[in-house]
């Protein structure tokens, strides 16, 4: 097991950050959310060394650590654009018109779901249920939850992201 930054065989000063975390809370198995949630703030995203070193350093089985991190939406093992757009598909929001939001947005910014756009700027992602149904269709914008999305309305807040009018 790795005890400090230092150990880490990157020497990378945020898996410091990460231990302190970790030993202030005893490195009880019950704080993973939080430590993967400060992990993707420091890294960016959850890549594949930091699921790791999260696993071994809380005696975790690594597929309970990637099982955890896949599960939840706001987690992601890729590196985001600029910009992330993530469009609800869950029941409410699927009904009341996401799939045709999804398909828009794809076809105008020219990647499918979990890409980036060739330049960066751009994130697209889904997610199964953001739980704001009472407000479906939802988008969420660079972090933002926006309801009542219509397909005009998405690609109005896409197009301003990538640069172009249309496609």
């Amino acid at each position: 097991m790795f005890g400090s930054a230092h150990d880490h065989p990157s020497g990378d000063e945020r898996f410091g950050v990460l231990d302190a975390i970790m030993k202030r809370a005893s490195y009880r198995q019950d704080i993973l959310i939080e430590v993967l949630r400060e992990a993707q703030q420091l890294f960016g995203w959850l890549e594949h060394d930091v699921l790791h070193y999260v696993a071994r350093n809380l005696k975790l089985p690594p597929s309970r650590v990637y099982g955890v991190a896949t599960f939840y939406h706001l987690f992601t093992l890729k590196p985001h654009g600029t910009h992330t757009c993530v469009i609800c598909m869950g029941t409410a929001c699927y009904v009341k018109g996401s799939k045709r939001t999804l398909a828009a947005a794809q076809e105008l910014t020219g990647i499918r779901v979990g890409e980036m756009t060739s330049d960066g700027q751009l994130s697209l992602l889904s997610a199964r249920c953001v739980g704001a149904c009472g407000i479906a269709p939802v988008v969420i914008y660079d972090g933002m939850t926006a309801g009542h999305q219509t397909v005009e309305s998405a690609l109005g807040h896409l197009r301003g992201w990538i640069g172009h009018g249309s496609r």
